[in-house]
């Protein structure tokens, strides 16, 4: 039986684990309250944070059980919340880029609606942000009014509540009056000890301290109606700090995130064997676990097509020995890449090393932190730990999270570490190949292939996404490698346009010398019939070819960085080329300037990115 047969079966069977008889007891199922918050990590004084100040948050772990490894899929909010209300890995949906939007096979539902379906009443109060159309209706209530009261009476409910105070914008809203010392803030190794840095920390963790108010409130509000005995509780982040090399990073310190969860006494049947309170579970949990998990705790058997593996409740399943973390495009900003963590080690595989891990996102630049953390490289005052944050990227990376904490000691060429590097590198690779990962494609690929159908179903089809073959072409481009170089040419002449395009973009990873010697076919390149590939051609040579090729290229990426003409996606990557091109594009000014930057309401939230990239660009080439 093929996969998209397994899960209309299993489709099937949730729908008669929900009829009659399992809403008959709907009393002894437990209420269940998700408290939610924005851009922090696990600091938390029941972390072990001395610097934290949050006595509420600390007393609900003392009375329930706080995990240690709990990692959110993706550093930034709209693909985590996807990775949540989907319980599939975005990466295999087709939504891991940044306020994308695609949609599910028909037949996947959200898993709110399998929860209505078991008789809960399910509210979100008030944040969504999905890269997800929903299929159909999802919640009773998505508002700010959403609330658990408004159910029938003795309806049992699921409520999300998700605060915003901890955001990033929070972060740099001035005048702001700091109750946390910045002389005593905790600066990690990877950003410069300024004051501007501390004060930046310092606000932080004063807003997780105003944070910790509202969640008091939100449960002595559920102790006055009588139903504190009577609901499980979770309370998590969405993703890591909103500092910088925080969010948008899959590294730890991007994907590491407070979880707790209390289960009272009535509900102890639904816990896992180390829960009692106080405890401290060290089992691997991610964000793609909590619908299963939820879904358990509700007496629902978790759909098929679910990637993610309850912790808890009727259907627990067994612990894994790995979490996943991933990065694709950032608001304006593309780039690819995969990591994964055990106990102790987190691997991290860069699929577009030539470009810096700083790379310009208007919205991050806001932050203080973000300015001056620039300027110091610019003037050469870093330490080559906080300098590294502004160059391009080895393509492997392995940490040792005990000793090294701040993720800043790179040990992927320790010969004392091969083994742990292979081991970690070869789960990763597997997890790819598992949840057939369509994120190898250029974004404006996993669109126009999953026309008629949705990139679910195109990634599960081998005709259609030659995985395996993409794949390591997408290795050896990476790899940085100069004797692969014969092989990469090779492949511009592939059947597949993901090949191709990989293959271009590991002769541009390569620079200058890799570009002239493989001239000839990149020329040949701005002519393919693939777009994506005709960009990655034209960036190579706009960036690294000769005055004459570099006029080529302009004409190449000009062609495609009008929206008017070609949608969203091709002038994002086009756009991204072009800023790359640096002065090479001075001639074209005007036309740039001329570029549209209004975008139709059903591509705005992918949209916003072009006029970001329109404005940097013309701002760097005014005289």
């Amino acid at each position: 039986m093929d996969r998209q047969a397994i899960w209309l079966c299993a489709l099937a069977a949730s729908a008669l684990l929900v009829g009659p008889a399992a809403a008959s007891a709907a009393d002894q199922r437990p209420n269940i309250l998700w408290i939610t918050c924005e851009d922090i990590g696990p600091h938390l004084g029941c972390y072990g944070d001395r610097y934290a100040d949050t006595p509420n948050l600390d007393r609900l772990a003392s009375r329930g059980m706080l995990y240690l490894y709990c990692w959110s899929n993706a550093p930034v909010c709209a693909p985590a919340r996807t990775a949540i209300i989907s319980g599939m890995y975005p990466t295999s949906t087709g939504s891991e880029h940044m306020r994308s939007i695609t949609r599910l096979p028909q037949g996947m539902l959200m898993y709110p609606q399998l929860l209505r379906r078991a008789g809960y009443y399910c509210t979100n109060n008030v944040k969504e942000d999905y890269n997800l159309k929903k299929p159909g209706q999802v919640w009773d209530e998505s508002s700010r009014k959403a609330h658990w009261k408004n159910r029938r009476p003795g309806q049992p409910f699921f409520a999300i509540f998700n605060y915003t105070n901890t955001h990033e914008s929070r972060i740099r809203t001035r005048p702001h009056q700091w109750v946390h010392d910045p002389a005593q803030a905790p600066v990690p190794a990877y950003h410069p000890d300024t004051l501007a840095v501390r004060r930046d920390w310092a606000q932080y963790y004063d807003n997780i301290t105003v944070l910790d108010g509202l969640v008091a409130q939100r449960l002595r509000e559920l102790e006055e109606a009588g139903l504190a005995d009577e609901t499980i509780v979770f309370f998590y982040g969405d993703h890591g700090s909103g500092m910088p090399r925080s969010k948008r990073w899959p590294y730890n310190s991007g994907l590491h995130v407070p979880l707790i969860v209390y289960i009272p006494p009535k509900f102890r049947h639904l816990a896992p064997d180390e829960y009692r309170p106080g405890a401290r579970s060290a089992r691997l949990v991610s964000f793609v676990d909590l619908a299963p998990t939820l879904l358990s705790l509700a007496g629902v058997r978790p759909p098929r097509y679910m990637q993610g593996h309850a912790f808890m409740g009727k259907h627990e399943d067994a612990p894994q020995p790995y979490i996943f973390g991933f990065r694709g495009r950032m608001d304006e900003r593309y780039d690819m890449v995969r990591s994964v963590r055990d106990q102790r080690y987190i691997y991290i595989r860069n699929y577009m090393p030539h470009l810096i891990y700083g790379q310009h996102v208007a919205y991050m630049f806001i932050t203080p932190t973000t300015r001056v953390w620039k300027e110091l490289y610019d003037q050469g005052k870093l330490t080559p730990e906080q300098a590294r944050f502004w160059q391009p990227k080895p393509p492997e990376e392995l940490y040792d999270l005990q000793a090294d904490p701040d993720e800043v000691h790179n040990l992927a060429d320790s010969p004392d570490h091969q083994e742990i590097l292979g081991r970690m590198r070869t789960a990763l690779r597997q997890w790819m190949l598992e949840v057939r990962d369509v994120g190898f494609l250029p974004e404006h690929e996993i669109h126009s292939r999953s026309r008629g159908r949705s990139p679910y179903e195109v990634g599960h089809d081998p005709a259609a996404y030659p995985l395996e073959r993409i794949m390591a072409t997408a290795e050896l481009a990476s790899s940085l490698k100069p004797e692969v170089l014969p092989r990469l040419q090779q492949a511009l002449g592939d059947e597949d346009s993901a090949v191709r395009y990989w293959a271009a973009s590991g002769i541009l990873m390569r620079g200058s010398a890799a570009v002239r010697q493989c001239r000839d076919a990149l020329v040949d390149a701005l002519h393919d019939p693939a777009p994506c590939v005709e960009i990655a051609a034209a960036w190579a040579l706009g960036q690294y070819g000769s005055d004459a090729d570099a006029r080529q290229a302009l004409n190449v990426l000009l062609k495609y960085a009008s929206y008017e003409e070609n949608g969203v996606y091709l002038p994002l990557l086009a756009l991204n080329a072009l800023d790359y091109v640096d002065e090479r594009a001075f001639e074209a000014l005007d036309t740039i300037k001329a570029l549209p930057t209004e975008v139709k309401p059903r591509d705005r939230r992918p949209g916003y990115g072009i006029r970001r990239l329109v404005e940097k660009i013309v701002a760097d080439l005014q005289p």
